[in-house]
């Protein structure tokens, strides 16, 4: 009997069920709706074929052999909705992604509260519905937070964990625990809309679109930017501690002239930079902004930083070999 459940059968569903399949396990991937046995026949055929598609996806890619794509498929198994008591009965950890709707949500978690055990992990892959609006659906709130998946699914590793004031410590160092057994990499967050990725990437992406729509720069161009400077940078770097290498008083000054020049709105930087500055907290040449560098060794923390951007440029071809000879 598999461990675990995806309960919905579309995209999100689809691409938990790859991951934990990938990783070994047995999933369940639970369809909740009342359906005839035609249009039943037609969604398992569906979900098999994308599921066999994005293995054999991988496979083409290296990423596993073209022999392992179906007994990695056959770990899936698909459940109706007269199966969904038994399979439910004895998961440890449930994953809801039905429709992005409090109706289509209530009416899952009563079967999900009805059918699986008083032990199991309840949760929720909603994107824009906060924890604290589903915990109120659950029997055991303790036992219940949001897991924000990127898509696809299977390959993203970051997956953020929202809890609410009632989620219990040890339920989510157990999700953890079982996130990371399959290779994810559980980031937590509070009960905010928005989790971390998408509040961050919606200003990112509004902003290029916005662009384009001055006429700043083109969808190429904007693109080779973001691709191979921002995006290299921040995937060495995080933003935060991209802040801090720079230094909380260079992200004031920048975020006051483009306030002043673009828009006071969109660019002003938040109190906390303000603070951060007049107490001279500015990052690692304060010894001190967002992260605490008593004691590190500053020199050897650069070297990684550069170690970290090189890696990325010669994996992205762009890094060249230095010249033997001078230019005339």
């Amino acid at each position: 009997m598999a461990r675990f459940a995806a309960v919905g059968a579309g995209r999100m569903g689809r691409g938990i069920a790859i991951a934990f399949a990938y990783a070994g396990h047995r999933i369940a991937l639970v369809d909740l709706r009342e359906r005839s046995p035609k249009t039943w026949q037609r969604l398992c055929n569906e979900a098999r074929g994308e599921i066999r598609a994005s293995l054999q996806s991988l496979a083409q890619l290296g990423a596993l052999q073209p022999a392992q794509v179906e007994a990695i498929a056959a770990r899936v198994e698909l459940v109706d909705a007269e199966g969904a008591p038994a399979a439910l009965a004895g998961v440890e950890l449930v994953f809801e992604g039905v429709p992005e709707t409090m109706a289509a949500k209530r009416d899952a978690f009563e079967q999900i509260n009805r059918y699986c055990s008083d032990d199991a992990i309840l949760t929720s892959t909603t994107s824009s519905i906060l924890v604290t609006q589903l915990a109120e659906l659950v029997r055991r709130p303790e036992r219940f937070l949001n897991m924000h998946w990127l898509n696809p699914a299977y390959l993203i590793p970051v997956v953020e964990l929202s809890t609410h004031a009632g989620t219990d410590a040890g339920v989510v160092e157990r999700t953890r625990q079982l996130m990371t057994s399959i290779g994810k990499l559980p980031v937590l967050c509070g009960p905010t809309p928005g989790y971390i990725v998408p509040r961050l990437q919606a200003l990112v992406m509004n902003e290029a679109a916005r662009m384009i729509e001055e006429g700043a720069a083109t969808a190429e161009e904007i693109d080779k930017a973001t691709r191979f400077g921002l995006g290299l940078r921040f995937a060495a770097l995080g933003v935060v501690e991209f802040i801090d290498f720079g230094g909380s008083d260079i992200l004031h000054h920048a975020s006051r002239e483009m306030a002043t020049s673009i828009d006071a709105h969109r660019y002003a930087a938040p109190a906390i930079v303000a603070r951060m500055v007049e107490q001279g907290h500015l990052g690692v040449k304060s010894g001190s902004g967002f992260y605490d560098y008593a004691g590190r060794d500053l020199a050897a923390y650069r070297r990684d930083v550069l170690a970290r951007t090189l890696g990325m440029l010669r994996h992205a071809g762009l890094w060249q070999a230095p010249a033997d000879t001078t230019q005339p």
